[in-house]
């Protein structure tokens, strides 16, 4: 949920094991606030920042994440306007408030950025139902099935004709010409009772919502993001876990999904896979796998895509290990974003019989 959340949220971060936080924002560590971000961010994001780090860095932040507990959406929401509070000051006569716009619109996007970048503003007012403008219109249109016409034509008055348009769109039509005919005839309302309609709205959606943008740290996590960065970062990092918890390593690990691991995947699956790859990624990421890897590839394929594969690796030259690593990395993209779709299923090393799917 955006800073609008309820007030009975927590405002600071819930203790990691064995850690003792900080009552306020500011006290906070900075590589824990690192780690908030970088969950926030999601894996894709958070991998791309993390392979841009220095081999110290990647170590302190990963130990940081992976035994970072559930954090409040206002602790993170606070953390990201501090990352722009630092972009725009520390940003030169070039900078300024664009340099910092553009800072937090690449992490969360045009919309997210405003919303953040509007609180170090010196305006002081908001639209009423402001907090409306970044909720989905489905989630306010079965928000606002229950309120009265007259309410959600106020409501709908306040809010962008865009918005308000794609709302009324999804109210039942039934009640949609009663509620067109109270805005068109609607005239001034006192200041006290859009405060308080928005007060009853914001606290509806505060109990019925989701709590977006929160960030939920720990192990799980760390293995979303590793599996979207380079096998290099993956290696040092856990390297770096085994020799300082040899437990959390082999749980980060068993969440993994490596190349090797191909050969977990069902027969259906392998063969999705290899139609969605790249040839040449497959020629490049066979070299030097185990035989029991390159076997479950080969037998997935038609006898004649299989002895293409053959053929061209016999011709290639001798290749650089990270390109092996590379092309070996991009494979798992495609198992990956099949298995985010729905298209394919990953049974991890824990799965018990009951949960296997047949």
């Amino acid at each position: 949920m955006p800073a609008e959340a309820s007030a009975d949220a927590p405002p600071a971060l819930p203790p990691a094991p064995s850690d003792n936080l900080p009552a306020t924002i500011d006290a906070l560590p900075g590589t824990r606030k690192a780690a908030v971000l970088m969950a926030a961010l999601g894996s894709e994001r958070a991998a791309n920042v993390l392979q841009r780090l220095g081999e110290e860095e990647i170590e302190n932040l990963s130990m940081e994440m992976a035994g970072l507990s559930a954090v409040g959406p206002e602790t993170t929401d606070s953390i990201f306007s501090e990352l722009a509070a630092l972009a725009s000051r520390d940003a030169g006569a070039s900078g300024g408030m664009e340099f910092a716009r553009g800072v937090i619109e690449r992490a969360l996007g045009p919309e997210r950025a405003a919303e953040l970048l509007g609180r170090m503003s010196a305006r002081t007012e908001t639209p009423p139902f402001e907090f409306l403008q970044r909720v989905p219109a489905e989630r306010t249109a079965a928000l606002l099935r229950s309120e009265s016409p007259q309410t959600i034509a106020l409501i709908l008055a306040s809010l962008q004709t865009s918005s308000a348009a794609q709302v009324l769109a999804r109210l039942p039509e039934r009640q949609q010409p009663d509620i067109a005919l109270r805005i068109a005839r609607m005239g001034e309302t006192s200041a006290q009772v859009v405060q308080q309609v928005e007060d009853v709205i914001r606290h509806k959606l505060t109990a019925v919502a989701e709590r977006e943008y929160s960030a939920a740290g720990g192990t799980k996590t760390l293995a979303e993001i590793l599996n979207h960065s380079d096998r290099t970062t993956e290696r040092a990092v856990l390297e770096k876990l085994e020799t300082t918890d040899k437990d959390l390593a082999e749980e980060v690990r068993g969440m993994l999904f490596v190349f090797e691991d191909i050969v977990k995947l069902e027969q259906r699956a392998v063969q999705q896979v290899l139609r969605e790859a790249d040839q040449k990624d497959l020629v490049l990421a066979l070299r030097g796998a185990p035989d029991n890897v390159k076997e479950v590839v080969l037998t997935n394929m038609s006898e004649r895509g299989a002895e293409m594969i053959k053929e061209e690796m016999e011709i290639q030259p001798p290749q650089r290990k990270r390109d092996i690593d590379a092309a070996q990395s991009r494979i798992v993209a495609v198992v990956r974003q099949l298995e985010e779709s729905g298209a394919i299923v990953i049974a991890s090393d824990s799965e018990d019989e009951s949960e296997a799917v047949v």
